[in-house]
């Protein structure tokens, strides 16, 4: 087995477990939901008719936009009840994959408690069995194999679904995805794949050895089944069961640079003596609500998202004075300490290619407002939706032909091939240089500046031993150093890890 391979397999213990954590919460909680409402639909055509309404419109919403729905609700509920609920991890993630699971349950469990032939209803009646006997001796054991049914489609969706909670903070076999998809780290992606699916095939066939029991009342099938789920579930969560005490949590958005910096700061916690674990792929918003509310201890972000972002301000300010204030804001409303900036900007850069900078004399971005209605632009998935997006527009008169969104890596091919003609690059990228990308200045200065910076959650803010440990970062990184250990990542021959880029860079700063 290769290094590569190795390195991806040592995260799959943990991962795995979170997955089946959430996954099986999820499921539970969806079957506790939709079979005594079953019951009642069954018996109420109205009544099925709102409840499979509104589990059908539940699925048309997308799984990734479900559990970003739940983020501002969750923080809403929170601020209204005055605190305590968390809008970061698993409550978000289980309760969007709870909605997910519901329309194959209930659409199951209605039709096979419907279906029950009429005449052996009324037998059961002649009887004299009360309600609750005829539908725990005849009509549950009739629909059961329908139910089942329902339950293994509901499992499979689940599985495949909770990928996506990588995004909200949980843990799941999704951070392997979405960090091999930002870092073109094809294992990695491999890897989160295959496990994914190994578990949903495993949990399909056990659930489906269930039904067969069940439906040849065979008992010894479904009790078999039931306790090769439940041995299962032991080992798979055996990894969440060890005792983690004063674990650091690392925080990181989800591209090559943020799990570098990430690493980094891992490398110089675990030489002070601490335990460290990551949240990769985290949104902007996400990953700093998470920090004031402590669910993770410290990450790196960037002046100009917190500008804009989190204090809402559209105007600029010398980098000093922008620093100072975000300091000053972050301490007051959140307990968040900025431990200050690690040396480099990394700003939003609108990037042409060199041949194109040539013939059309691209040097600015007033030349660029000139041509713009004949290019196509290439953006990362949430610039266009960013304040900085706006201010740009405000300062020039840009009007591009069309717009796409990209993960950030495959917009930079795009540039390459032809697909795009400009694209909202980042400052600090090796790949502006290894492509010869032109980047193009902003005399009006409407993009603010984006320092990286190191915050700290309000709990870790007085522990002197983690200061210490991260202090020696503050000031220097260059943005030289930052872009080559950036293409280490990003580049297509000869790739490192973020791991080896990290412990490059740390070399790097003690020379």
């Amino acid at each position: 087995m290769t290094e590569a391979w190795q390195r991806a397999f040592s995260r799959v213990p943990e991962l795995l477990a979170a997955h089946v954590q959430i996954s099986v919460s999820a499921l539970f909680l969806a079957m506790l939901i939709c079979l005594p409402l079953a019951i009642w639909a069954a018996r109420s055509p109205k009544v099925a008719a709102v409840a499979l309404t509104l589990a059908s419109l539940v699925q048309t919403i997308p799984g990734l936009a479900l559990l970003a729905l739940f983020y501002p609700l969750l923080l809403g509920l929170s601020a209204l009840l005055g605190g305590g609920i968390s809008a970061f991890g698993f409550l978000p993630a289980l309760l969007a994959l709870t909605l997910y699971a519901l329309l194959p349950i209930l659409r199951n469990a209605v039709t096979g408690l419907s279906a029950v032939d009429p005449a052996i209803t009324e037998a059961a009646d002649g009887l004299g069995m009360t309600r609750g006997q005829k539908l725990y001796l005849v009509e549950a054991p009739l629909a059961a194999p329908t139910i089942m049914a329902g339950i293994r489609t509901a499992a499979v969706w689940t599985i495949g679904a909770a990928t996506l909670s990588t995004t909200v903070g949980q843990p799941s076999l999704g951070d392997l995805i979405f960090a091999g998809l930002q870092t073109q780290n094809w294992t990695l992606v491999l890897t989160g794949c295959l496990f994914s699916a190994a578990l949903a095939i495993s949990v399909d066939l056990l659930l489906g050895l269930i039904e067969r029991g069940i439906r040849e009342r065979r008992k010894i099938l479904a009790w078999a089944g039931m306790a090769l789920i439940a041995a299962g579930l032991l080992i798979a969560t055996l990894p969440l069961m060890i005792a983690r005490d004063n674990v650091v949590i690392i925080g990181a958005k989800g591209f090559s640079e943020q799990y570098i910096l990430a690493r980094l700061i891992g490398s110089r916690l675990e030489e002070a003596g601490y335990k460290v674990r990551y949240r990769d792929g985290l949104g902007s918003a996400v990953v700093y609500q998470a920090l004031s509310k402590g669910d993770i201890d410290v990450y790196v972000d960037y002046s100009g998202t917190l500008w804009t972002n989190q204090m809402e301000r559209t105007d600029s300010q010398p980098k000093t004075v922008m620093l100072d204030m975000i300091a000053q804001w972050s301490s007051a409303n959140h307990g968040v300490k900025m431990l200050g900036a690690l040396g480099f900007e990394n700003t939003y850069a609108f990037a042409v290619r060199p041949e194109d900078a040539r013939q059309k004399t691209l040097k600015t971005l007033d030349d660029l407002a000139r041509v713009s209605s004949d290019f196509n632009f290439g953006t990362d998935v949430e610039f266009l939706e960013r304040p900085e997006w706006e201010m740009v527009q405000n300062a020039y008169p840009i009007r591009f032909k069309d717009a796409r969104s990209f993960s950030p890596t495959f917009m930079y091919p795009a540039l390459a091939s032809g697909e795009v003609d400009v694209i909202s690059a980042f400052s600090s990228d090796g790949r502006i240089a290894a492509n010869n990308f032109v980047v193009l200045e902003d005399p009006k200065e409407a993009v603010p500046s984006y320092e990286a910076i190191v915050l700290l959650a309000p709990k870790r803010a007085g522990d002197e031993k983690f200061v210490a440990a991260l202090n020696p970062l503050i000031g220097a990184i260059t943005v030289e150093v930052m872009r080559e250990a950036n293409y280490m990542v990003d580049r297509t021959d000869d790739k490192k890890t973020a791991r080896q880029a990290a412990s490059w860079l740390n070399g790097k700063l003690r020379e």
